[in-house]
């Protein structure tokens, strides 16, 4: 897998901002050495390859965060564009289906350095009640099951699940599949538009392998300080 620097933080900070000046403000205020970093939609949209460049010329290890959604072939050259810009990981919707997660794993294992290829299963803004509006019967569990199944089985790396799924999903898959938990909030902050949400050390306690973190970190007055408040409950529910 390709990385930028050696880093152990499970921590990865979501740059979810509006415009370029404010997450690059951010960045000088973290250590590239105690996290990696997520660019999602929004700050992809608006500041393209080239703000991903500009990060990983900082060193952080980036999470190129844009869940792929299309026909095999797209997805699986998507992909490819995503490791010829040198990051950490990326990912695609598990609902893209099989043929269209293994032909991007196949695409990517080509590569002598790739990025991890990681599955979206239910995005956890999602309830019981959003998913049978879509057409999902059953839990959010166990659609995440599913999926998630369907995801390692068709050659990926891991999945981006709920907190709350981590500890069920331990124990189905691999020993080496990787659980990539949002809806991760320090005990006393806001849970905002997250609906299944835990703290960073019971998510870790349950198996998670890194824990996307936003606004815990992005909106304090000192985001160093609280990434080393959660990277500090992090080294402690590792024992």
């Amino acid at each position: 897998m390709n990385s930028s620097q050696s880093t152990e933080s499970r921590v990865i900070v979501a740059l979810d901002f509006p415009a370029v000046e404010q997450a690059i403000a951010l960045l000088e205020r973290i250590d590239p050495a105690q996290c990696r970093v997520k660019i999602g939609k929004e700050m992809f949209t608006r500041a393209g390859p080239a703000f991903v460049e500009q990060v990983a010329g900082r060193g952080f290890d980036i999470f190129l965060d844009l869940k792929y959604h299309d026909i095999p072939n797209t997805v699986a050259a998507a992909c490819a564009a995503a490791a010829d810009l040198g990051v950490w990981m990326v990912n695609v919707h598990t609902s893209g289906g099989r043929k269209m997660m293994s032909t991007a794993a196949e695409r990517l294992a080509g590569l002598s350095t790739r990025p991890l290829l990681i599955g979206v299963t239910i995005l956890t803004s999602l309830a019981e009640n959003d998913l049978q509006e879509i057409g999902y019967p059953g839990s959010p569990a166990a659609n995440v099951s599913r999926l998630a199944a369907l995801a390692e089985d068709s050659g990926l790396d891991g999945v981006v699940c709920s907190p709350l799924e981590v500890d069920m999903l331990r124990n189905e898959r691999s020993a080496g599949f990787q659980l990539v938990t949002p809806g991760v909030r320090p005990a006393g902050a806001s849970v905002d538009d997250q609906k299944r949400i835990m703290t960073p050390g019971d998510a870790i306690r349950a198996g998670a392998s890194y824990l996307v973190v936003g606004r815990p970190i992005t909106a304090a007055p000192d985001p160093q300080a609280s990434l080393k408040a959660i990277n500090d409950e992090v080294r402690a529910a590792l024992g």
